[in-house]
């Protein structure tokens, strides 16, 4: 009889995990208390850019990122297969810019380290920059550019996750409200506010900004904190802008349907979602210094959606010492897509029993107990 593994939570981590679990003949059930990608997995930019995003040393979370990074050909692939959708999926390559001088050897010192670990990286300036992004501003001095960073339109692929998990035969309960943990510590039980029961042998909390609901349940200090990022978009050609351009106030993402991302404008709401004026005014009036012809430009669409943040920055991730049978996968702050691929294949070897994957030693779930 196949093992029977209860997912709380429906986001982008769980619904991946699913996946993965699925397809290793796993019977999978994901329990959501909402929407499937209600949170912070539908509102992403869907950036892929471990580079961009960490540049201060190696360390167990780049490794993270940057293995996630390279399994995404491949997984990409798969769920497109398995689950009959199509979604964005572009090797767009990134621009890191900066604005002064004295950043040259912070682009140098990253460029450096990176190597180490086969990242493909070069620092361009003048015409060549501009020969990349035409309309970039003047102010921009130089940018390293990473061929391999990506991104991928968010919605898309978190719809298309949800139909390979249904079409792979993994039971999708949401919508419940509220979800109880009653039992865990031999087998495990989950109540819905409406009374319904889920009962497994194995439990993954994938429960995002929510998890430190949980701390009284398992006797364990779980700092998850909701951070609200908001973001804008903007109406623009296909082919105007054509890579990420990151910097240090934020970022911007070209789509295939025709629009232009801006992020992120982060903020402590609680479980706010709602947009604010501050939160996107913090974007429209920096843009213009990345590409000046968004100052004449209103954005057409604004949302919002939590980030679930850990104290250290690193995510929950692995199985509990004490409970092998209960496994964290949870705070992954604003790469819970980029690390969607890695998370779902360390969860399923560890169900597998295979040897541990080395990064998980930074991310023990009960790190902030001892």
């Amino acid at each position: 009889m196949k093992e029977q593994i209860l997912i709380l939570g429906g986001g982008v981590i769980g619904l991946a995990t699913a996946f993965e679990l699925s397809r290793r003949e796993y019977d999978v059930t994901v329990v959501e208390k909402a929407s499937c990608g209600g949170q912070a997995s539908g509102a992403a930019a869907g950036m892929l850019a471990p580079f961009s995003e960490i540049g201060e040393d190696p360390d167990d979370f780049f490794q993270l990122c940057l293995d996630s990074l390279r399994l995404y050909p491949r997984w990409q692939r798969d769920v497109k297969e398995a689950s009959g959708l199509d979604f964005e999926y572009s090797e767009s390559g990134s621009l890191h810019a900066v604005y002064h001088e004295a950043e040259l050897l912070g682009l140098e010192t990253r460029q450096a380290w990176q190597r180490q670990f086969g990242v493909e990286a070069e620092i361009i300036t003048g015409d060549r920059l501009r020969q990349l992004e035409p309309d970039l501003s003047e102010q921009m001095i130089a940018a390293m550019h990473y061929p391999e960073e990506s991104h991928l339109f968010a919605p898309d692929y978190v719809k298309a996750l949800e139909s390979a998990c249904l079409r792979q035969g993994v039971t999708i309960a949401e919508q419940l409200e509220e979800v109880t943990v009653e039992r865990w510590r031999e087998e495990i039980v989950l109540r819905s506010k409406a009374g319904r029961t889920f009962q497994g042998d194995r439990l993954i909390v994938c429960s995002g900004a929510w998890a430190q609901e949980l701390e009284n349940v398992f006797d364990l200090r779980i700092p998850v904190y909701p951070i609200r990022g908001q973001i804008c978009a903007y109406d623009l050609p296909v082919g105007r802008i054509n890579h990420i351009v990151y910097t240090s106030q934020g970022y911007v993402v070209p789509k295939a349907n025709g629009t232009l991302v801006n992020g992120a404008s982060e903020d402590i709401a609680g479980f706010q979602t709602e947009v604010t004026k501050k939160g996107i005014d913090r974007l429209t009036n920096w843009n213009k210094n990345i590409f000046p012809f968004l100052q004449e430009m209103t954005p057409f669409h604004t949302w919002a959606g939590l980030r679930p943040a850990t104290q250290d920055g690193f995510p929950l991730l692995g199985a509990l010492l004490e409970a092998p049978h209960v496994i964290f996968a949870t705070g992954h702050y604003r790469n819970g897509i980029l690390l969607s691929p890695v998370t779902a294949k360390a969860v399923a070897d560890i169900l597998d029993g295979k040897q541990n994957y080395a990064p998980l030693v930074s991310c023990r779930p009960e790190r902030f107990s001892y």
